[in-house]
């Protein structure tokens, strides 16, 4: 019963955020709470959610000072030179755009942190989709892609936790796994320059000039769409995949979020405090690969040094807080509504049936494919559960599984991280509200676009690590 009730459960919340019918807030907040009550444990809803709010409290705590800080960091200009950089190599070529978004993606990936890698990512390459009129779900959905392959470094998470669940060295499972997790991001950028090709083809091909002209950008949008509207042609605020432009009648240049990282006259940038900035985010961004103290300590301290020294007046630290609290309060109320989410899948007991059920469900016959069947399994299982919960409480039961035929705990863990790809964009995942938010696309369309994406190139890395003998 419990099984049927937590694939069900999944399965509403997902058909209800895909179809617009309810925000991912409410969805994460109220199909849990009423299908705690149909399992007859209404009465233990606020133990299960406090719980999941107590386990989930530090990440939103990181999401919230990370975003303080790297937004600081975006005000006070210190990736404008990556910005420009990407631009030039892009030459406003919507294949170019995509794969500098992968490329972006997977080189800020190399910090282990998700929010870190989108937020990033997001804030450099969102001007140029916007005055391209590009699709934005394509960028939200490379990026999710390629740092969910990044993810599996053993300082991102997954590695680790696969290697302290069955006792192995992370180095273990992870180096020999690099030509496998190096075929996926190759296919990433395969994947990258389809879609690029695909946009190019629907909006045609700028020269940087023209993007760069603020009194040229509606008309040679209009142009380049092959006579379209003009709201269409500039992603119009109806558009179906989460395109979003200037309003009817406004050209795109006039927009307010027209290329920010570019003016180099904005009043919040401290050129002469460059090399202090570049030095305590690598200094942080150290820190937390050492582990030398938690991540939301670490951001913390950073973010209130980055304000402090970059803002002395307080009159300014506090437009800078206001500047960035939207994001702030959209990205920390969507983990705190999925702590509820994950309360009530882990405390009713629907998770552990429905892992229990999945385990019990493989054929006697497949015992000796058990690293095949692990691979398989890890893609559903870490996008309707979290990396914890699978691996802590999945992993080992496959494990002892293969152990009985004769496989080795090794195979299982480097099987168990082909998923991260599909993972990464999980409702569960809560950097995936980072990517989305920032990028002003709805969670559904987003969803839509990408797993199928996704799970294709966790399926490439998982049959690369059989082609190459890993797995």
């Amino acid at each position: 019963m419990l099984t049927v009730l937590g694939f069900a459960m999944i399965a509403t919340f997902l058909v209800l955020i895909m179809m617009k019918k309810m925000s991912p807030i409410a969805a994460l907040v109220l199909i849990p709470a009423l299908f705690c009550v149909f399992v007859g444990q209404g009465a233990q809803l606020g133990d299960y959610v406090l719980e999941g709010v107590g386990k989930l409290a530090p990440t939103a705590a990181m999401l919230m000072f990370a975003i303080v800080y790297f937004g600081v960091m975006i005000d006070v200009g210190l990736f404008d030179p990556i910005v420009r950089g990407i631009l030039r190599f892009c030459k406003a070529d919507p294949v170019r755009v995509v794969v500098g978004t992968a490329a972006l993606a997977a080189i800020v990936s190399l910090d282990g942190d998700g929010s870190t890698t989108f937020m990033i990512t997001v804030s450099a390459m969102y001007p140029l989709y916007k005055r391209l009129g590009m699709s934005l779900v394509v960028m939200t959905g490379v990026a999710a892609t390629a740092n969910g392959v990044m993810n599996t470094l053993p300082w991102g998470g997954p590695t680790a936790r696969a290697a302290t669940a069955l006792k192995l060295d992370a180095a273990d499972i992870f180096v020999p796994m690099i030509p496998a997790l190096g075929m996926g991001l190759l296919f990433v950028f395969l994947l990258a320059y389809v879609l690029g090709r695909r946009e190019r083809k629907r909006i045609g091909y700028l020269t940087l000039d023209e993007v760069l002209e603020p009194a040229q950008t509606e008309t040679v949008l209009v142009k380049a769409g092959g006579g379209a509207d003009t709201a269409e042609a500039s992603g119009g605020a109806g558009d179906p995949l989460g395109r979003a432009g200037a309003a009817p009648g406004q050209p795109e240049g006039a927009s307010e979020e027209g290329f920010p990282g570019l003016d180099p006259d904005r009043p919040t940038l401290r050129p002469r405090l460059y090399w202090f900035n570049a030095g305590l985010t690598v200094a942080l961004l150290t820190a937390m690969i050492l582990e030398l103290l938690p991540i939301p300590v670490l951001f913390l301290l950073g973010a209130a040094l980055a304000l402090t020294v970059n803002y002395p007046n307080m009159a300014d630290q506090k437009a800078r807080i206001a500047a960035h609290a939207d994001n702030v309060l959209n990205v920390a109320g969507m983990v705190f509504a999925a702590a509820v989410f994950t309360g009530v899948l882990t405390g009713t007991g629907m998770v552990k049936h429905m892992a229990d059920w999945l385990v019990g469900a493989i054929p006697e016959g497949m015992g000796p494919h058990m690293a095949l069947v692990t691979g398989l399994l890890s893609l559903p299982l870490t996008y309707f559960m979290s990396n914890d919960g699978f691996y802590f409480g999945v992993l080992p039961v496959l494990a002892e599984a293969g152990a009985a035929h004769g496989v080795s705990p090794l195979e299982i863990a480097r099987a168990s991280i082909a998923g991260q790809a599909l993972h990464m964009s999980s409702p569960l995942v809560p950097a995936v509200y980072v990517l989305v938010g920032m990028a002003k696309v709805e969670f559904g369309d987003h969803t839509r676009f990408t797993v199928k994406w996704a799970a294709l190139t966790s399926l490439v890395v998982l049959a690369a690590g059989i082609l190459f003998g890993i797995i």
